[in-house]
């Protein structure tokens, strides 16, 4: 089984990442983007306040040591809320759920919020194997759409010890 892992985020890393998060599937489904995905100079002003806020984690999401993604937590209102990015051509592999709970070990605050296209079904399950509950939903601007669609709203209170381990080591729940 490959190994996932979170290191810091690299200035090396910035191109790739900048690539990934502009592939238009991607985009799509992860619907809250940066209203422009090609606009470089957006990205790197982006990069360089999450890389340096003391209110943000940021971490590259490596698999046997090749940049896949990237993961993050980060305080709106109040509330610590997480998010990730992976690449599409690693979709499916279970790296997003171990990339979530390797983070959740280091990012302590409960409660913790998420947020998901109400479509992203594939997401949505990444989040709710790691321990996060629905709460709500409501309607927001969605720029990598370019319309208003319904967001998910999930919540983590204290994560599930057993389905983190298991995410963590691969292992699949039925």
């Amino acid at each position: 089984m490959a190994e996932v892992a979170l290191r810091p985020i690299d200035d090396s890393d910035l191109d790739a990442l900048f690539e990934q998060m502009r592939d238009p599937e991607s985009v799509r489904m992860a619907a809250f983007t940066a209203e422009n995905p090609d606009d470089r100079t957006a990205f790197d002003v982006h990069m360089a306040k999450v890389r340096t806020s003391p209110e943000v984690t940021t971490r590259a999401v490596t698999v046997d040591g090749r940049l896949v993604g990237s993961i993050a937590s980060f305080v709106v209102d109040g509330d610590t809320e997480v998010t990730y990015w992976i690449d599409r051509s690693f979709w499916g592999q279970g790296i997003a759920g171990r990339a979530l709970a390797l983070l959740l070990e280091s990012v302590r605050v409960r409660p913790v919020f998420a947020r998901a296209a109400s479509d992203n079904v594939r997401s949505l399950k990444v989040l709710q194997r790691a321990g996060f509950a629905i709460v709500g939903t409501e309607i927001s601007f969605a720029s990598g759409r370019r319309m208003e669609i319904e967001e998910t709203i999930l919540r983590l209170d204290e994560p599930a010890k057993t389905a983190l381990s298991d995410v963590a080591s691969g292992v699949r729940q039925p």
